[in-house]
């Protein structure tokens, strides 16, 4: 399965950005998509997520402020990011769940994407 981000870049302060990532590949079934964030010196945090039943959850930090969506058909998910921060100041990471079904039962992955760097500047 590969994952393909895009939409990051250079912003103010208050300002929004739309980020967007593709799964393609060998998907059985497809879970959840979301995104992580890594900023420099700080671990890697869940900023949103979304099931394929349309179920979300966000970091505390990005609620009310970024909104994660998915487009199934095109495998698909978007967060969309306003009233940036300088604290948002990241590389965004694309993740997917998928699982496939075995005789020994269902198999489970992870995937990271590449990322893609967001920079807000105050």
């Amino acid at each position: 399965v590969q994952l393909q981000a895009s939409g990051g870049g250079l912003v103010q302060a208050g300002e929004s950005l739309r980020l967007s990532c593709a799964a393609s590949g060998s998907i059985f079934i497809l879970n959840a998509m979301g995104w992580y964030r890594q900023a420099p010196g700080k671990q890697r945090e869940l900023v949103a997520r979304i099931t394929t039943g349309g179920s979300t959850t966000y970091a505390d930090s990005v609620k009310g402020r970024f909104t994660i969506s998915r487009d199934g058909a095109k495998n698909t998910v978007y967060l969309q990011m306003n009233s940036l921060k300088s604290e948002d100041t990241a590389v965004y990471l694309c993740i997917a769940d998928t699982a496939d079904l075995t005789d020994r039962g269902p198999r489970f992955f992870h995937y990271w994407g590449q990322g893609t760097q967001v920079t807000v500047s105050s």
